[in-house]
This record gives structure tokens, C-alpha cells and sequence, in this order.
């Protein structure tokens, strides 16, 4: 493979798309895809993961590289043709968080994956100027932990409020692509961009070898997916609670949303309830449905009179507790079914792996760990994290003792062997 460097002039050219796009607020252009050549396309397979999941056609990364130069130049000449055809996903289900239910995702192929990166590189210089500082899902510079910080930030300085917690049904699955469509061409109108987008929402998903044709939807797991999501959303609710709802509000508001998770905050609780009666309407106009259980109105104010109610935000639950100096505060923790999901699949991995050696599992495990504590390590949330490094402990322990009837561990000598192979400790990496 040669070639495939200088990620420079991919970024060059999106300094002059950003610059372009706050020039001219309210343009649609027409000229884009010029800018994906040769180089945009081997730059953009730099950024494709290459160790991901394979498409229909079990295509990897290293078969692509095989004929690196001949597929990169195919792959454009498809493009901007118009012969490109966007193959099916490969559709596979993950569970929950409730356990119980399963999310659909959907794996691209790989040359799939390259040119949807290289579209994504276009677009998103363009739309990032767009974009409200309430967006933080899959934005380059913005990360959860500042979305969740966020909330903490607006709820702290109004001295609490009340929430509603928002949660669009299945929403991925139900975006209309008529109204995808309209959001697109007010800034993109560029032919070959919006036959490619057209044909990856056509392209339908494979599952159990049955094809299904893309209607509605699109499917998670593509990379163009995520910044689809965002555009759908930023003219459904984000711009639309700025410009049209605050502006009529008699408090303060503020919203936070990363990809189709989204909090508003109300200081006043007439406004809140008004735009809980609202938001339906709104949401379906566009073809969308809130969860009429998991959508609700919170009563998130300091616990004077009566309790407060909890809510939960990118797998934290936010709380009113007493700081130290015995004042309230708002808190956060780890959500119950994070919490629980994350020690689910620490069993399961156990139980499928006690046969491993010792020293092996030991060095997997504290890798767990450390991705656990990678989220979940913000302030004050010391304690929830401790007691999931000691609950896999144990849990490890207890699928040791079960690797055979004469190497059964004993519990009190698990100490010491805590003690020759330490898990990393529990610590706070995100002071915020």
C-alpha cells in the first residue's frame, strides 16, 4: 500500500468548507464533491477503524489493502459516476441496558465504511458551524463527560429545576428520510453527495439471509449515521427549542443532547410542563415517537419540603446529597442498569474464560476495569466504582472455584492471591 498519508490536505480543504459555511450562513451549496479525490479517499481509510466487524461481503481492511491503489481509484470512479451501488448492512443485535431487549446495529462493508468517512469529513466542517453548543454525540472536541457536565453546570447555577428526560422510541429505526432529505438540501445540494446519502438510506439491511428494504431508518452502526442523526435532530428539537420555545419562556432553560439522548431543564415548572404537552406534536410532525413511560417531567429541586427525584443521563444517575460541609448538592452516580449490565458481562466473560490461565485472565480483567473506570471515574462517584472493582473480584473468585472439583479455590485464600495479582485501583479521572 502507498500513498495512503498526508491527512494534511483533508484538513486543509475542511478549514476552507468551515470558512465557507460561516461566510454564507444561509447558502446551500452546490459544489462539494469535488473536493473527494484520491487522497481525501486513502486518508479517509486511515480513519476507518480496521479491526471492526465485517460487512455482507467479509470483506477486512487488509483484503482492501491488498489492492489498495486499484480499490481507491475504483471506489472513487463509483462515486462520482453514479455507479457506486451501496451494499445491504450486516444487521446483529446487542442487548441493552435492561437486558432483556436487544439494539439493532447495522455493519457497513468496508469500502462501504471508507467512502461513508470520506462524506462525513465533507459534511462535517460544513455543519459543525451549524450545530448548537447544546449538541455533544459524535462532534469532534466534544466528549459525554462534557455533556454531562453540563447538566451539572445549568442544574447547579439554578439552584435545581425541573427536568424532563427525554426518550425518543426506537429513533434510529424511524427517521423519515423525506424529512432527512429537506434537512439536507437547506446547505447541501451537491448532486453526487445526496445520490450517495439517498442510496445508503435505500440500501436496506441483510439479516438471517432475508433482505429488507430501507424504507425509514437509519441503521446504527453506519459511520454516516451518527452525523445523520445529528442533522435530523439539530432542526426537530435543537434549534427550534432555542429559537422558538426559550424566546416565549418565563424562566431560565437550557438542553443537553448527545445523539438521541436529550435533558431539558426548566427553572420554572409551568414552562417545563407546557413544553412536556408540546413535545409529542412537535416530535411526530417529524415522524417521531416519545416513550410515553420513559419521557417524563422530574422534580429535580433541593429537598426542603419533600424528596427529590432522580434522573438519569448518559449512564449516571444525577441526585440531590449533602457535600462534606453538609450543604446540598447535586451528585452523580452510576446508573443501576449500567452498573448491573457491566457486572453481567464480567460474569459471563468469567464463566466462558475460567480455563484461561491465571495470569491471563488477571491481565483481561484489569483491562475491564480500567475501561470502567475510564467512564464511570467522575467526582463523586468514588464509591460506585469501588464496589464494582470488588464485586469483580469476587465474581472472578467465584468462577476460579469452579474450574474443576480439585482445583477448587478457597475463599480465604483469595486474599492472597489479590495480594501477588492487584487489580488497578479505583480512582477519579474525570474531576468535573
Amino acid at each position: 500500500m502507498t500513498g495512503a498519508q498526508e491527512p494534511e490536505v483533508m484538513s486543509t480543504k475542511q478549514v476552507r468548507i468551515a470558512s465557507l459555511a460561516e461566510r454564507f450562513p444561509q447558502r446551500a451549496f452546490t459544489s462539494l464533491s469535488h473536493h473527494i479525490d484520491a487522497q481525501w479517499l486513502k486518508t479517509a481509510y486511515l480513519m476507518t477503524r480496521h479491526d471492526g466487524a465485517v460487512g455482507i461481503d467479509g470483506q477486512t481492511a487488509d483484503d482492501f489493502a491488498r489492492g489498495f491503489e486499484i480499490n481507491i481509484q475504483r471506489l472513487l470512479e463509483e462515486a462520482k459516476s453514479g455507479c457506486y451501488r451501496a451494499p445491504p448492512v450486516r444487521r446483529v443485535h446487542i442487548p441493552k441496558g435492561d437486558g432483556r431487549t436487544t439494539r439493532p446495529i447495522g455493519i457497513p462493508t468496508f469500502e462501504d465504511k471508507v467512502l461513508q468517512r470520506a462524506v462525513v469529513s465533507l459534511l462535517e466542517p460544513l455543519y459543525e458551524h451549524d450545530f448548537l453548543d447544546c449538541s455533544y454525540g459524535f462532534r469532534p472536541g466534544r466528549s459525554a463527560h462534557q455533556a454531562i457536565k453540563t447538566v451539572w453546570d445549568g442544574l447547579s447555577s439554578m439552584g435545581g429545576g425541573w427536568v424532563i428526560d427525554l426518550d425518543i422510541k426506537a429513533f434510529f429505526d424511524t427517521i423519515d428520510h423525506r424529512h432527512l432529505r429537506a434537512f439536507l438540501q437547506q446547505r447541501v445540494k451537491d448532486g453526487v453527495i445526496l445520490r450517495l446519502i439517498g442510496k445508503w438510506l435505500k440500501a436496506g439491511v441483510l439479516e438471517a439471509g432475508q433482505w429488507q428494504k430501507g424504507v425509514v431508518g437509519s441503521p446504527q452502526g453506519g459511520v454516516i449515521s451518527p452525523l445523520l442523526a445529528n442533522l435530523y435532530l439539530h432542526y426537530v428539537l435543537d434549534e427550534w427549542f432555542e429559537k422558538d420555545v426559550k424566546p416565549r419562556l418565563r424562566g431560565r432553560a437550557f438542553e443537553v443532547r448527545f445523539a438521541d439522548d436529550a435533558v431539558l431543564a426548566f427553572s420554572s415548572e409551568a414552562d417545563a410542563r407546557k413544553v412536556l404537552e408540546v413535545l409529542p406534536k412537535r416530535f411526530a410532525r417529524f415522524g417521531l415517537t416519545l416513550h410515553p413511560t420513559k419521557t417524563r417531567l422530574v422534580r429535580f429541586r433541593p429537598y426542603r419540603e419533600q424528596r427529590a427525584e432522580t434522573f438519569d443521563f448518559l449512564g449516571f444517575t444525577h441526585y440531590w446529597g449533602k457535600s462534606r460541609r453538609g450543604l446540598l448538592v447535586i451528585k452523580r452516580k452510576t446508573a443501576k442498569d449500567r452498573f448491573r449490565r457491566g457486572l453481567k458481562h464480567i460474569s459471563q466473560w468469567c464463566r466462558w474464560n475460567r480455563h484461561l490461565p491465571i495470569r491471563e485472565q488477571h491481565e483481561k480483567l484489569s483491562r475491564k476495569i480500567q475501561g470502567h473506570v475510564a467512564y464511570y471515574g467522575i467526582r463523586g462517584n468514588m464509591r460506585s466504582i469501588q464496589t464494582f472493582r470488588h464485586r469483580v473480584k469476587w465474581c472472578w473468585i467465584k468462577w476460579l472455584s469452579r474450574r474443576s472439583q480439585k482445583a477448587r479455590i478457597v475463599w480465604r485464600n483469595a486474599l492472597q492471591l489479590f495480594k501477588l495479582l492487584p487489580f488497578p485501583k479505583a480512582r477519579i479521572v474525570h474531576p468535573c
